[in-house]
Parts: structure tokens; C-alpha cells; sequence
């Protein structure tokens, strides 16, 4: 009895030992298959990278101001008796736009004028009097004394007439209409805003270290959203001469043409000023860039060595420093020699070393002035 169990537990340990080899073969085989294994290649478009010389430039977010805007409002308290505008309108300076009531000081002024005249035969008398040597020079200098003080009052009440004609400062465009006839104005009360918006101001900032580049009467150009295809140009008139101590940026006054008004205060726009400098930079499709937190990259083709030996097409990763933009390119100051091969589509989905399969049937836009439609 003792042998035969011996004999089945000698033969279950060789069973046993059997499977757990072949399994352990097995399991090596597959694994050796796994490491040589390569993953299809990612198709991807390229380009040849070239240097190009491009016109210095410095683009910054800009905010349009008008060179004269204001909120015409009442000067003195009265009710609305005529309104001589629509919103919107164009406006000569000196228009009239609201009268109020004056009625009142009309009766004033009907009073203070009759007294002026009084005065005046008052003066005129004294003075043959003082000629004929029957009036004092007291008496006639208390006569020209009423008659200077009835002219100030009457001069007091036409200036308060001409205060409650409410007129525009200067020429310009009207906004919506903020009062109606009847309407009770105190004093600053609004009546509409006026802009005058030919010629326009468009205020940007930018880092102090480009203070220096900053001149007076440097080309700028500036486009909006929702006006695609448009491009305003104009010229700096004015750099401010303090720094801001939070964002250590510096205000810059450029002054453009708006014959159209087209620009409106308020607007955001792209602002780009035309420097001096010629820059040599690789001009590269927007699309080539990865952008990072730690750092924008690019992924080269070149043949790399892999793990059997062999060379394959592949991709290295290259770390760049960008410039500015032009149209669908982005500049790439350095990190790029010309002549590389960059990634132009489809770098998403590499890494560091990836295979790759070249197909330039279809290139991603590359237009340093794309149509609108097209931008």
C-alpha cells in the first residue's frame, strides 16, 4: 500500500512538473514575442523646414478709445421742450440737441432789459446834467453804476437761456437717445452719448523690455473679430510715461483712420506694430507646434535605430522657442536647422521615437495670408 503511494505522489510531482515547464515555455515565448513587437506606423504629413526673413513685428491685444467721446448731459435743471435728434445721428460741433424750458427766464430777461434801459436814459441824463453843472459826479457815477449791474443781470439771465440749449461739443456720432419731451432734467441729468470716431485711438500694452522699440510714429496694424479680411492701419502717436508696477507693462497710443466708424470704442482688436528689424526665423504651419505648459515642441523625421538593429523612419521630439504669427505660419526662432523635416499633422498622437509612414497628399493650411474664409 505504502509503495503504490509512492509511486502515485512520484507520479503526480512529474505531472505536475511537466505542465509548470511547458507553461513557463510558453510564458517566455511570449514574452520574448512581446518585446520585439512594433507597432504599425502613424501616418503623418510633413514639411521641409526653410529659413525666411520676416519683417519684425511685436502683436499685442489692443481696446479702441475714442479721441473725443463724451455723455452730453443737462447744465442746469429744466424740462425737456424740444428735441432736435434721432439716435444715432451725425452731429456737427455746436448742433442743437435738446431745448429746455426757458420760458421764465424769458420774462427775466423781458425785465432785466427794460431795466437796462432805464439806466441807460438814467445815464445819459446824469451826464448832460454833469456837463451843465447841475449834477454831482456822485450822481453820475451811481448812475453808471446801475447801469453796469442792470447789464450783468441781464447778461446773468441770457447765459442761463443759452445753458438750458443743450449742444454738442463736437462733431461726431450720437448713441440712443436718453431723454424724452416732457421729462424733468436736474442738472447732469444724460441726454445721449457722443463719440467721435474719425480718427480713433487703439490702446495696447506691452512688457517694458519692448519699451525701448516703442518709437513715436511706428507703423501699426490692427484687425478686429468681425470685421475678417479687414485691416486698419495707423501709426503711434503716444507711449506712456509710466510703467505699471502690477504687470510691469507699458500703454501705447496708436492713432488710426476709421473713415467708416466701423471701429467703435469699447472693441477688442488685434494690434501688431511694424518694427525695425528683419528677422530670420523657420517659418512652420500653426498645426506643427505642440503646445505645453513646460515647453512647445515639434517632432522631427529622421531614421533612428531599433531594438533589433535595424533603422526605421521614426520621430524625436525637439523643443522650440516661437515667435510671432503670420497668417497660418507660426516663426520658430531657434530649435529647428532648416532642412529637417518636421511633422505638419498628426503629432498628437506621437511620441519620442514613434514610427511614422510620410503622406503628403493632403497638406494642412500653410498660407502666410489666408482669405478669409479660408483663415
Amino acid at each position: 500500500m505504502a509503495k503504490r503511494m509512492v509511486i502515485m505522489l512520484l507520479a503526480l510531482a512529474a505531472f505536475v512538473g511537466t505542465v509548470g515547464f511547458l507553461k513557463f515555455r510558453k510564458i517566455q515565448a511570449s514574452a520574448a514575442q512581446s518585446s520585439s513587437f512594433q507597432p504599425p506606423p502613424e501616418a503623418v504629413t510633413t514639411i521641409i523646414a526653410r529659413q525666411e526673413v520676416w519683417q519684425g513685428s511685436l502683436g499685442a491685444i489692443g481696446t479702441v478709445a475714442a479721441v473725443n467721446g463724451v455723455v452730453v448731459s443737462a447744465d442746469l435743471p429744466g424740462i425737456v421742450q424740444k428735441i432736435l435728434f434721432a439716435s444715432g445721428d451725425e452731429v456737427a460741433s455746436g448742433d442743437v440737441l435738446v431745448q429746455l424750458d426757458t420760458r421764465q427766464e424769458q420774462a427775466q430777461l423781458a425785465a432785466a432789459e427794460a431795466r437796462l434801459q432805464l439806466t441807460h436814459l438814467n445815464l445819459e441824463r446824469f451826464r448832460g446834467l454833469r456837463e451843465q453843472g447841475i449834477s454831482s459826479q456822485a450822481d453820475y457815477d451811481t448812475a453808471d453804476a446801475e447801469q453796469k449791474q442792470a447789464e450783468g443781470s441781464a447778461g446773468e439771465i441770457r447765459a442761463s437761456i443759452e445753458r438750458k440749449t443743450v449742444r454738442a461739443p463736437f462733431a461726431g456720432i450720437l448713441g440712443l437717445r436718453q431723454v424724452n419731451l416732457g421729462q424733468y432734467l436736474k442738472s447732469g441729468d444724460p441726454v445721449a452719448p457722443l463719440q467721435s470716431l474719425d480718427p480713433i485711438y487703439v490702446n495696447f500694452d506691452v512688457p517694458q523690455q519692448e519699451l525701448a522699440r516703442m518709437r513715436s510714429g511706428a507703423q501699426v496694424r490692427v484687425s478686429a473679430e468681425g470685421l475678417p479680411g479687414v485691416e486698419f492701419a495707423g501709426r503711434i502717436t503716444a507711449v506712456d510715461t509710466v510703467v505699471d508696477a502690477s504687470t510691469r507693462n507699458v500703454r501705447v497710443q496708436a492713432t488710426l483712420e476709421n473713415p467708416k466708424g466701423r471701429l467703435r470704442p469699447g472693441m477688442f482688436v488685434t494690434a501688431r506694430v511694424i518694427l525695425d528689424t528683419r528677422d530670420r526665423v523657420v517659418a512652420l504651419p500653426a498645426s506643427a507646434i505642440a503646445y505645453a505648459p513646460y515647453g512647445d515642441s515639434v517632432f522631427i523625421v529622421e531614421d533612428l535605430k531599433g531594438q533589433n538593429g535595424g533603422t526605421y523612419r521614426g520621430v524625436r521630439q525637439q523643443f522650440v522657442k516661437i515667435g510671432s504669427a503670420r497668417g497660418d505660419q507660426v516663426a520658430v526662432l531657434s530649435g529647428i536647422d532648416p532642412g529637417a523635416e518636421v511633422v505638419t499633422s498628426g503629432a498628437f498622437k506621437l511620441r519620442n521615437g514613434a514610427a511614422v509612414e510620410v503622406d503628403n497628399n493632403i497638406q494642412p493650411a500653410n498660407d502666410p495670408k489666408p482669405a478669409p474664409e479660408d483663415n
